[in-house]
């Protein structure tokens, strides 16, 4: 099985506000990068969609090192989401699971790959984590840019 490494983050102008997600995709001596967002999101929503937009590249199963600065994304794949499952898409105050879409399409994406999830301090001058943030903040800057009126 092919081992494909991942660095994944998301930016937020303002939270809510403008957002992006960027990714590196690396497997053996081949990069690709990848990046969109949205005119109005959350952090968190980029975040997800980083990793979401990365594995689903992916065009056949893998053994995937996805490395994230986001707690949330960690903490939410690894250790939340069976819970929420069994409470029917409720967290621990009983309330609906915020951006269940999102982790639902998480769930499914990272499915059909061995996925180790690794936790990487954000700007830190980790190489990949600074490519990934660099493309999700130019993706950002894009949709911040945007006139409403085009």
């Amino acid at each position: 099985m092919k081992q494909v490494e991942i660095f994944t983050d998301g930016a937020c102008k303002g939270n809510p506000g403008p957002g992006g997600w960027g990714a590196l995709v690396r497997y053996g001596e081949h990069e690709k990068e990848i990046c969109g967002g949205e005119a109005d999101t959350t952090n968190n929503r980029m975040e997800l969609l980083a990793a979401i937009n990365a594995l689903n590249l992916l065009v056949m199963p893998c053994e995937v090192l996805l490395h994230t600065d986001s707690k949330y994304v960690l903490d939410g794949i690894t250790r939340w989401v069976e819970g929420w499952k069994r409470n029917g898409w409720k967290n621990a105050s009983k309330q609906p699971v915020r951006n269940s879409d999102l982790w639902h399409q998480l769930i499914d994406a990272a499915s059909k790959h061995e996925v180790e999830w690794h936790w990487v301090k954000g700007h830190s001058g980790n190489e990949g984590n600074e490519r990934a943030d660099a493309l999700a903040s130019a993706a950002a800057e894009e949709f911040a840019n945007l006139d409403p009126e085009d």
